[in-house]
C-alpha cells in the first residue's frame, strides 16, 4: 500500500500502481469523469499514470491552468494526427499549450496551408476525437527514438533528439499518431468536443531567422461546445479592444518603420495619458521619502559584465556600440539597476541614512525577434517605472510592506481588482541558473513570504520563476475579459550589493552589505497601458483620460463662448477641446462617442444667453443645463 496526501492534508491509502485517475474514482465517479491530468509530488503527470510511492496529490480538472494547459497540449497532438492523416508526409516541430489554447509549428512540404484549410482540419480533429483514443506515454531508448524519426525523414524532431539524454525520451501515442513528448496529456481524446483553428502565422524553426520558416498553426479547444462559444464572443470583443486598433483611433502613439520597429513614438494625447500616470506615482513616492534620479540610455559593457545582466541577457541586447577608442565598448541600457548600484557607490553610507530609496522612469532596450513585437505590450525599446531600495537586513521586511501597500494602491486607482501575488522563488533543481549563495537566497525567500503572509493578499507559488539575481513578488491581475496579466513586480536582491562591493557603515562602526529592493508598480510603462486601454476599452478613468470634455457648438458663432468656457476650466486642471467643424451637431455628438471623450458640453444659442452649458455623460445620458461653476463641481465630484 501506498500513502496518499491531498492538498487539504487529509491521508488515504491505495494499492501501489494506482493512478490519479483511480484515486479520483474512488472519491467521485463524476469527479473521475473530468480529471485530465495530476500533480504528483510537484511534478504534473498523466491522469493514467501509475504511482509506486507514497505522494502528494492535486487532482486537475478544466477549471484548474495545469489541466487546461494538459487539455491544450493533447489537442496539439491531435491536430497533428489530423493533419498527418489529411497530408501524409508532414513534419512536426514543436506543439505546446499557450495561455489560451495551442500550437503547432509544422512543415507540410509542398502544400501551402491557408485560412481555407483550417475547416476541414477541424473536422478531422473532431472525428479523431470521437474515437477516444486514449494517450499511452512509451519510454524509449534514444537510438529506437532516432531510428523511429529516421524513417520519418522529420529533422526537426530528429534536431530535438540531439538535445536529450538517453533514458530521459518518451513518446506518447494516440490512434495513428506518435509523437516525442514529455506530456503530460489527458486520459483520451474524447475530453475534446470543441474545436477552433484560429489563425496562422510564419515561424522560424527555433526562433532562428537564418533557419526554415515553418507554419505555426494556432488553436484553441473545450470540453463543451458552450465553452468554445463563449470564448468566441470574448475573442470578438478583444478584437474591439485591442490597443493597436484603439491606440491609433485616440490617436495616442504610432510606429514608423523609418524609426524602426518595436520602437513606440508617443503623440500628444498619448503622452499627456502617460505623464498623467508618472506623475501619480511621482507624487506617490514623494510622500514615501523616494528621491528620482536620471541616468544615461547607454552604459559601459563592463558595467553589465559586473552585474551579471550582459552574460544573462548578452544575446538579447542590442549589439556594443564601439567607440574610436580601441577596446571601448557601451551597450544600450537593457536594465536601470546597475546604474543605481553605481549611485549608491557614488558616496559613502551609513546605517543611519537607510534605507535610500532611488526611483527614474528609465528607459530601456532589449532586442525582441520581430516576430515576437506586438503594439505596446512587446517592444524594444521602452520606460520602466523603476526604483531600488537600499536598506538593512532589518528594514527589508518594512520596506517590502510599504512596496506592497504602494503596488496595491496603484492596482487599485488603475481599476485592476481582480489580482493574485505571485510569489516567485528559485528551482531548486537547477541553482546554476541564479547568482549568489543558497543561504543568501533562503533569506531573501523567506522575507518575502514572512511580509505576504502579514497582509491579507491572496499569494501563489511557482518555483523557477524568480530572476535570476533574487525571488520577486509578481502582481497577476485579471482585466474586464478575464485574461491574465502579469503588472508590477517587487525584487528581494542580496547578490547584485556584493558583485558592486556595496557597503554601508553600521552601528557597530564595521561595514555591510546593504540589501537591495527593485520594484516597478507598473512595470513597462509601454505593457501598461497596452493592457490599460485594453482593460477599459479606451474608457479611461476620467482623471486620466487625455480629453475630458468636448464643447460642441451647434454654429460657428457660438466659438467664442465656447473658448472662453475652455479657457475657464482650463483654470481648474480640466481638459477639453472645441469641435469648431463645420458639421452637423449630431455628427458631432457621435464623432465624440467614438474617441471615447466621456463629457459632452452642447452649446446652443439658449446655452449662450443663459451663461450655461448642456451636459451629457456618454453612457449616462443628458445631465441638463449648468452655469460653468456648477460644472466644475458636479466634475470635481466623478474624479
Amino acid at each position: 500500500m501506498i500513502n496518499i496526501t491531498f492538498p487539504d492534508g487529509n491521508i488515504r491509502q491505495y494499492e501501489e500502481g494506482a493512478t490519479s485517475l483511480d484515486i479520483a474514482n474512488s472519491i467521485s465517479e463524476g469527479l473521475a469523469r473530468n480529471v485530465l491530468s495530476a500533480k504528483v509530488n510537484g511534478e504534473v503527470w498523466d491522469a493514467t499514470r501509475p504511482i509506486h510511492t507514497d505522494a502528494t496529490l492535486s487532482l486537475f480538472t478544466f477549471k484548474n491552468p495545469e489541466g487546461q494547459a494538459s487539455f491544450w497540449h493533447s489537442s496539439a497532438h491531435l491536430l497533428a494526427e489530423a493533419l498527418e492523416a489529411i497530408y501524409p508526409g508532414t513534419k512536426f516541430g514543436i506543439g505546446p499549450a499557450i495561455d489560451n489554447g495551442f500550437y503547432y509549428d509544422v512543415d507540410t512540404g509542398n502544400k501551402s496551408l491557408t485560412p481555407d484549410d483550417l475547416e476541414a482540419i477541424e473536422q478531422k480533429m473532431l472525428e479523431l476525437a470521437r474515437e477516444k483514443n486514449e494517450f499511452t506515454r512509451k519510454e524509449v531508448s534514444k537510438s529506437d527514438a532516432i531510428a523511429f524519426f529516421k524513417e520519418k525523414n522529420d529533422e526537426y524532431k530528429l534536431e530535438l533528439l540531439e538535445e536529450l539524454e538517453d533514458g530521459s525520451i518518451t513518446f506518447y501515442e494516440q490512434g495513428n499518431f506518435t509523437d516525442l513528448c514529455r506530456g503530460p496529456h489527458i486520459p483520451h481524446t474524447g475530453f475534446v468536443k470543441a474545436v477552433k483553428l484560429t489563425k496562422l502565422a510564419g515561424a522560424y524553426w527555433r526562433g532562428d531567422e537564418k533557419r526554415k520558416q515553418m507554419t505555426r498553426i494556432y488553436g484553441v479547444s473545450f470540453p463543451k461546445q458552450k465553452e468554445l462559444k463563449e470564448h468566441l464572443a470574448l475573442i470578438e470583443e478583444a478584437k474591439k479592444r485591442d490597443h493597436r486598433k484603439l491606440g491609433k483611433e485616440l490617436e495616442l502613439f504610432m510606429f514608423s518603420q523609418r524609426v524602426g520597429s518595436g520602437l513606440p513614438i508617443w503623440l500628444p494625447k498619448g503622452t499627456q495619458l502617460r505623464e498623467r500616470l508618472q506623475n501619480f506615482l511621482r507624487e506617490e513616492q514623494e510622500k514615501r521619502g523616494y528621491q528620482m534620479v536620471v541616468t544615461p540610455h547607454i552604459g559601459s559593457k563592463e558595467l553589465y559584465e559586473t552585474s551579471g545582466h550582459y552574460a544573462k541577457y548578452g544575446e538579447d541586447s542590442f549589439q556594443p556600440i564601439t567607440t574610436p577608442r580601441e577596446g571601448e565598448e557601451f551597450l544600450l541600457k537593457p536594465m536601470n539597476c546597475p546604474h543605481h548600484c553605481e549611485i549608491f557607490a557614488n558616496a559613502p553610507h551609513s546605517y543611519k541614512e537607510l534605507p535610500l530609496r532611488i526611483g527614474e522612469f528609465g528607459t530601456v532596450y532589449r532586442y525582441e525577434q520581430s516576430g515576437e513585437l506586438h503594439g505596446l505590450s512587446r517592444v524594444r525599446g521602452f520606460t520602466q517605472d523603476d526604483a531600488h531600495i537600499f536598506c538593512t537586513p532589518e528594514q527589508v521586511k518594512g520596506e517590502f510592506l510599504d512596496v506592497l501597500d504602494l503596488t496595491t494602491k496603484v492596482l487599485k486607482k488603475m481599476g485592476f481588482d481582480n489580482y493574485t501575488a505571485q510569489i516567485s522563488l528559485r528551482d531548486p533543481e537547477t541553482p546554476e541558473k541564479y547568482l549568489g549563495t543558497a543561504e543568501n537566497w533562503e533569506i531573501a525567500e523567506q522575507a518575502i513570504i514572512d511580509a505576504t503572509s502579514e497582509v491579507d493578499l491572496e499569494t501563489v507559488i511557482e518555483y523557477g520563476e524568480a530572476a535570476f539575481y533574487g525571488p520577486k513578488l509578481d502582481f497577476m491581475i485579471k482585466d474586464a475579459l478575464g485574461r491574465q496579466w502579469q503588472l508590477g513586480t517587487i525584487q528581494v536582491d542580496y547578490n547584485l550589493p556584493i558583485r558592486f562591493g556595496l557597503e554601508y557603515i553600521g552601528a557597530d562602526n564595521a561595514p555591510h552589505v546593504p540589501v537591495m529592493i527593485h520594484r516597478a508598480p507598473f512595470g513597462s510603462m509601454e505593457r501598461f497601458i497596452s493592457i490599460l486601454i485594453e482593460h477599459t476599452g479606451g474608457k479611461f478613468p476620467l482623471w486620466l483620460t487625455p480629453d475630458q470634455y468636448a464643447l460642441l457648438p451647434i454654429s460657428d458663432r457660438l466659438n467664442d463662448y465656447c473658448k472662453g468656457i475652455q479657457a475657464e476650466l482650463a483654470k481648474h486642471d480640466i481638459r477639453g477641446f472645441i469641435d469648431d467643424r463645420t458639421e452637423s451637431i449630431g455628427k458631432k455628438i457621435r464623432d465624440t462617442e467614438l474617441k471615447k471623450v466621456p463629457i459632452m458640453l452642447i452649446i446652443g444659442d439658449n446655452e449662450k444667453e443663459a451663461g450655461t452649458v448642456s451636459v451629457r455623460i456618454q453612457g449616462d445620458g443628458d445631465k441638463g443645463a449648468m452655469s460653468t461653476e456648477e460644472f466644475v463641481k458636479y466634475f470635481q465630484n466623478l474624479i
